[in-house]
């Protein structure tokens, strides 16, 4: 960069593996701060927009954010026949409650973040994301620890989506990537129910916890897909996992995935239809062969940790 560029000092390192570590130049830094729980900052980056920040990690950015909040929304919420009641774990910027609301058979919405924090900031920093989402008379907020909610609530949903931040150690959502929780969730799911999780980096050189939770899941559902696509942000294929008693979204074929897309939402994503379906449950020979190869399974006492 040449000497009297503005930005030749102001980067953002993304540290994506001990081994690897994307920079993104930033124009501003909107708000820089620490809850209770996490640190939170909002950058305005000139390669992805406005991104959120928690504990140095990049969570959402408003160039790509459709991408991350589509494929963890749509494929789970299609596979059910008519999903009424949701239930969404973390999403605090809002993403993965707009694309539920688009369903239009959704009467509600029970959203569960630990931080009252994160949710007031992305409301204020991050209208794109949500896009009033949060004003939506079908949403029920709640700040709490998931898992503590769902022990205490015993109503049950049509789908769980666990849009949570990396199990980091000694991070909020460490536990909430284990068979004990998993097997929580399973419980409050009702008869035809299917949930999905975000699940980590699910490239060929960083497989380990995507692998891990897939495995984790296994022991607990009946039909589990793991599926992926790529996040630019993230600089990486992303891993998403889907577990139910019977429902299987890798079934459906693309032009039942196009058909329910054209009748049941309210909007047209702008990623995902029946061919973006199908790439991301085709998943390559050697990640595949590795991830049957893993045995790990994450447990309260024994709990996966991300980088």
């Amino acid at each position: 960069m040449s000497e009297d560029d503005p930005h030749r000092h102001k980067w953002f390192h993304d540290h994506l593996t001990p081994d690897l570590v994307l920079l993104h130049s930033i124009r501003e830094v909107t708000y820089s701060g620490r809850s209770p729980f996490q640190s939170i900052d909002i950058i305005d980056t000139n390669s992805f927009g406005a991104c959120l920040v928690l504990d140095g990690k990049i969570q959402s950015s408003e160039h790509d954010e459709f991408i991350y909040h589509e494929a963890l929304v749509h494929p789970v919420m299609l596979s059910h026949s008519a999903p009424e009641k949701v239930l969404i774990a973390g999403g605090g910027e809002g993403a993965t409650l707009r694309e539920v609301l688009a369903h239009r058979s959704v009467k509600k919405v029970t959203m569960v973040d630990l931080d009252r924090e994160v949710v007031d900031i992305c409301r204020r920093f991050l209208p794109s994301l949500h896009q009033n989402s949060f004003d939506d008379p079908r949403l029920e907020l709640h700040f709490a620890d998931a898992r503590g909610f769902l022990e205490r609530n015993k109503e049950g949903f049509d789908v769980i989506l666990l849009d949570l931040p990396d199990p980091i150690a000694g991070g909020p959502a460490r536990l909430l990537y284990t068979r004990e929780f998993y097997r929580l969730v399973r419980q409050r799911l009702d008869p035809g129910g299917i949930m999905s999780v975000q699940a980590e980096p699910a490239s060929w050189h960083d497989l380990q916890e995507f692998a891990a939770i897939a495995n984790t899941l296994r022991s607990v559902f009946p039909v589990v897909r793991a599926y992926r696509t790529h996040i630019p942000s993230f600089a990486s294929m992303w891993g998403f996992i889907t577990a139910s008693a019977r429902l299987d979204p890798a079934a459906l074929a693309p032009d039942e995935i196009d058909h329910r897309v054209a009748t049941r939402l309210s909007r047209e994503p702008r990623s995902y239809d029946g061919h973006t379906h199908l790439a991301m449950f085709s998943i390559p020979k050697h990640i595949r062969q590795r991830m049957a190869a893993t045995e790990r399974v994450s447990t309260d006492q024994d709990p996966i940790s991300a980088y």
